[in-house]
């Protein structure tokens, strides 16, 4: 991979990364939300999880792209 294609990846994993932390914002904002209301917010906290998992692949993919253009 040449370094403009690692850039290039980069720039929209930064960008999935800012996108995916207002998803997960949202996300805690909902289930803290349902539960003042004392609502079940197991399918909310399911997805809140998920979302969780996405953002640390992407936080690794980030990692793995910065340590190439160290090289």
């Amino acid at each position: 991979m040449n370094r403009t294609s690692i850039y290039d990846e980069l720039s929209r994993i930064e960008h999935d990364v800012v996108a995916g932390e207002r998803q997960l914002a949202d996300q805690e904002r909902l289930v803290l939300d349902m539960k003042k209301e004392g609502r079940s917010t197991a399918s909310a906290e399911k997805e809140l999880e998920r979302l969780r998992e996405c953002q640390r692949q992407r936080d690794q993919d980030r990692q793995r792209l910065l340590s190439f253009l160290q090289r």
